[in-house]
Formats: structure tokens, C-alpha cells, sequence
């Protein structure tokens, strides 16, 4: 059994910081978007848009002054952005249509996702312990639907086919985490960032051209909407430029698994905000969920072993860097 110092090592430390620090800040996003809704401001595709310009003007910049080559081919990062961008669509036009209940439902959907596509794709190695801590976080999530539903009082009516989006979306992004921590682990943070932002502004940008065109040009641009839009963009450039670090560091498995603590700020948020009412099942449902997070980060973390460029991962108890990994940004 793990003593108290291997349990709380600086590796799980650390995880668990940036896990909740990216959890914030698709709070943020969560919130930003319900704003944008409420003002009627339908866009999804344009909300992402500045966020993969800033991603490609900044990264890129670097890039370019480095005067690095491509690691990976290019045509994996053009499919990671197509990927990216419809899970940011589907889940940015959940808002108008479906309830808070079910997008906190979105987050339950991916862990399984996750967990699947990492033991097939990935090859990852996940111990029982590692298990249980994933169903006491999303039986924690859960906890939170039930919260929401009965400190309203009453059910929220779904029809299958707003379910199915909000399935679809939860699906992609778990494609799309995975597809980032292998690339992330067999290249580097700087080119993925680079290359996402490049490939998802202009699929982005051919979208908008498509389908919200008109619907920007209707947008009045009120402080109203404009600090949400801002607001929104600004959260999802950092968001996209601390998830990389996550992922090399704990894997998809754990982002998403801290994601979870987002319906609890999200809460919290929404009780300040909107001064809407917070159930006593909420309290019991964040605790359940941090012990979950405990339990699974605490002292193992998937890192690969071996020659470089191999996708196969097992769990190792060594704190220290993973023998071959790119120590590029």
C-alpha cells in the first residue's frame, strides 16, 4: 500500500491543479454561452473561431521563429480541427436548445468514451483502482442531474433527438482528447497548438460562411453580447493551451474526470448569478466527485515506456519523466 508522501506526489499535485484550473475555465465557457443564449445570439461556430485565430497567431509565431518541420503528418491535424470544430458546434448549439440537465449529462457520456478508445487505441493499461475512481466521479456527476432537477422541482422534458446532439458532441470530444494526448505525447504542445488553431479556423471559417452568415449580421452588438462573445474566446484560448499539458502529463482519462467539477462550479455560478436555489444533494455530490479524483490520480499515472513514437502506454509508479518523451513544448 502507498505511503502518504507517494500518494500526494508533486506529479499528482500538479495534476490535480491543472485539472481544476481547466475546469474553470470551461465553467467559464459554460457560462458565456448560456449568456449568449439568453440574448438569442446563435453561433456556435463563430464563438470558436477567434480562439483557433489566437491559437494559430500566437503558436504559430513560435513556431515560425523556431523554424521547426512537422513532427506528425499535417492531414492529422486537418481531421483533429474538423473534430474539434463540430464538438465545439454541437456543444455550443446544445445551449439553445437543451436544458443545463442534459449538457451536465455531456460529461458522464465522455468518460466512457474516453476509457474505451484509450484501451483500444492507445493501448493504456488501467488498474482497479483507477476504475473506482471513475464511477464514484461520475456517480458524483449524476448526483449533481438529480441536484438540479429537484431543487426546481419538477422534471425537465428531453426528447431523444436533443439527447442524441448532446450524445454526439460528448462523443467527439472524447475522439478529439485522445487523438490530442497521443499527438501531444508523440509530437509536441507547440505544433499541435499551431496546427489546430490553423486547420480550425478555416474549416471554422468555411462553417460560418455556410451556416452563420446571416446570423451574424443580425447580432447587435451590444456590451451584452460582445463581453460574452470576448469572454467565451478568451477562456477557450486557455483552455486549449493548458489541456496539452494535462494530457502529457495525466492522460484524457483525467481531464475529462476533472471536467466533471465544472457542473459543480457551474452551480455555484449559477446560484450567485442568477440566485437560483442550490439543493442539498449538490454538497454530497461535490464531495463524491473529489474523492473519485483522489482515488484515481493518487500516486499511478499512464505514461509510456520504451522506444520512442510507440502508442503503447502502462501504468508505471516512477514519478519521474517517461523514458523517450518529447521534452519539446
Amino acid at each position: 500500500m502507498a505511503s502518504t508522501k507517494e500518494f500526494w506526489s508533486k506529479r499528482t499535485l500538479i495534476g490535480l491543479a491543472l485539472g481544476q484550473f481547466v475546469s474553470l475555465l470551461i465553467t467559464s465557457t459554460s457560462f458565456s454561452s448560456s449568456e449568449l443564449a439568453r440574448r438569442g445570439v446563435d453561433a456556435p461556430t463563430s464563438q470558436s473561431f477567434l480562439n483557433y485565430v489566437l491559437l494559430a497567431v500566437i503558436y504559430g509565431s513560435v513556431m515560425l521563429y523556431r523554424k521547426r518541420g512537422l513532427q506528425m503528418k499535417w492531414y492529422y491535424y486537418l481531421i483533429l480541427a474538423t473534430i474539434d470544430v463540430e464538438a465545439n458546434f454541437l456543444v455550443v448549439k446544445a445551449y439553445q436548445y437543451t436544458s443545463m440537465t442534459s449538457i451536465m449529462l455531456l460529461d458522464c457520456w465522455v468518460i466512457p468514451c474516453v476509457i474505451v478508445f484509450t484501451l483500444v487505441f492507445l493501448k493504456t493499461r488501467y488498474r482497479y483502482r483507477h476504475y473506482i475512481g471513475v464511477a464514484i466521479c461520475v456517480a458524483g456527476a449524476i448526483l449533481v442531474v438529480f441536484s438540479d432537477v429537484h431543487a426546481d422541482g419538477r422534471e425537465r422534458e428531453q426528447s431523444s433527438e436533443r439527447d442524441l446532439f448532446v450524445i454526439a458532441a460528448s462523443t467527439l470530444y472524447a475522439v478529439s482528447n485522445v487523438s490530442e494526448e497521443y499527438l501531444v505525447k508523440e509530437g509536441s504542445r507547440l505544433e499541435l497548438m499551431t496546427m489546430l488553431g490553423i486547420f480550425g479556423a478555416v474549416v471554422s471559417a468555411i462553417q460560418i460562411s455556410i451556416l452563420e452568415r446571416d446570423k451574424l449580421a443580425s447580432i447587435h452588438w451590444t456590451s451584452g453580447a460582445t463581453l460574452p462573445f470576448v469572454g467565451f474566446s478568451v477562456a477557450m484560448f486557455l483552455f486549449y493551451s493548458t489541456v496539452p499539458i494535462l494530457l502529457k502529463i495525466s492522460g484524457s482519462a483525467m481531464l475529462n474526470l476533472s471536467l466533471l467539477t465544472s457542473d459543480m462550479w457551474g452551480v455555484l455560478i449559477r446560484t450567485f448569478a442568477y440566485h437560483e436555489k442550490v439543493d442539498w444533494i449538490y454538497f454530497i455530490a461535490f464531495a463524491a466527485v473529489v474523492v473519485g479524483l483522489v482515488v484515481y490520480s493518487g500516486q499511478d499515472y499512464a505514461k509510456p515506456i520504451g522506444r520512442n513514437k510507440s502508442p503503447t502506454v502502462v501504468w508505471q509508479t516512477s514519478d519521474k519523466s517517461p523514458m523517450g518523451e518529447s521534452s519539446e513544448p
